[in-house]
């Protein structure tokens, strides 16, 4: 996204649409933020009618644009349903397809994959939806690669979050692809909201509680975050917490779904890109500070991590300061 131009947002919202979600996309893509010194997105509601009864009959929400608003979106995010089984209107579905026909970005919050899935977009491609429903999106659309144990899946141009709260953590992902991390950091402080939350959904899926609840796992992340320039391994993780390493890996499977080495490794990564955002030029020091190492390292890091060079993400993101 070019920093001279705005971007384009369209959120449809249909009957019984959930308002948390529009009011996410409202908070994060609508309102103005003079602060950050930058362009910011062009954001639209628009629906099939004129006027949209949500959920529950909440309330009206009423002039609105009309679905002619997303032709022209860059990123258009689908609305959420209320009952999963009970079909889109063809004219929202007919939006969907054509947005993804041109080459818009398309993103749904929690069961607006079934919108996404319905209207044939995600064939073949990586999704997510609430833990909730993972079962009845399997067996209604066996041909999308669902990932239920994530927060949501970005699959480049197709992005989806897996429930209301979730569509906190895709809009500010959103906002650092488009951004950089350090200005989506400065939103999230804005929201009081964690820029990055640990791990995936399957924290939150319902199961009976350990007869011995474990120990958190916050003071080891912390002490390594401090650390983050050194060394630091699966080893020293577990003597931190006092446990062996296979002890860690479940603990660190069971509360953040996913290993001790790849959240260290996403962590690195974090702070590589924050280091190149504030201006840092020379690559060797932010790849010591970050415990990559070398420069090579954290080149081929940073592109695994972001498909872009260190050069290309300090053109695209460095901060005005």
């Amino acid at each position: 996204m070019s920093h001279d131009s705005s971007h384009k947002v369209a959120i449809l919202v249909d009957e019984g649409s959930n308002p948390f979600e529009m009011g996410v996309a409202t908070e994060l893509f609508g309102l103005r933020r003079p602060e950050l010194g930058r362009p910011w997105y062009d954001f639209t509601v628009c629906a099939a009618e004129p006027s949209v009864r949500m959920h529950l009959g909440m309330f009206t929400l009423s002039g609105v644009a009309g679905l002619e608003a997303a032709e022209t979106a860059d990123t258009v995010i689908v609305p959420n349903r209320p009952d999963p089984e009970s079909p889109a209107r063809e004219s929202v579905l007919k939006a969907v397809r054509a947005a993804s026909e041109r080459g818009a970005r398309l993103v749904s919050f929690c069961t607006g994959a079934f919108t996404l899935a319905q209207a044939g977009v995600l064939d073949g491609r990586r999704a997510t939806t609430h833990w909730k429903w993972a079962g009845l999106f399997r067996e209604l659309y066996p041909e999308v690669l669902l990932e239920p144990d994530v927060l949501f899946v970005d699959d480049g141009d197709v992005l989806t979050a897996a429930g209301s709260a979730a569509a906190l953590d895709l809009g500010l992902h959103l906002i650092s692809r488009d951004h950089g991390a350090e200005i989506a950091n400065a939103v999230s402080r804005r929201l009081v909201f964690a820029g990055h939350r640990d791990g995936g959904q399957r924290q939150f899926v319902e199961r009976p509680l350990p007869p011995v609840p474990d120990t958190s796992l916050a003071p080891v992340l912390a002490w390594a975050r401090e650390r983050l320039d050194r060394p630091l391994t699966v080893a020293d993780l577990a003597a931190r917490a006092a446990a062996s390493q296979a002890t860690l890996h479940r603990r660190f499977r069971a509360e953040l779904g996913t290993t001790p080495l790849a959240w260290l490794t996403t962590e690195r990564i974090a702070l590589a890109c924050r280091l190149i955002e504030r201006g840092e030029q020379r690559l060797d020091r932010v790849a010591r500070a970050s415990g990559f190492g070398t420069a090579a390292n954290l080149r081929t890091q940073l592109r695994r991590a972001t498909g872009l060079t260190p050069t290309a993400y300090r053109a695209r993101f460095r901060t005005a300061s």
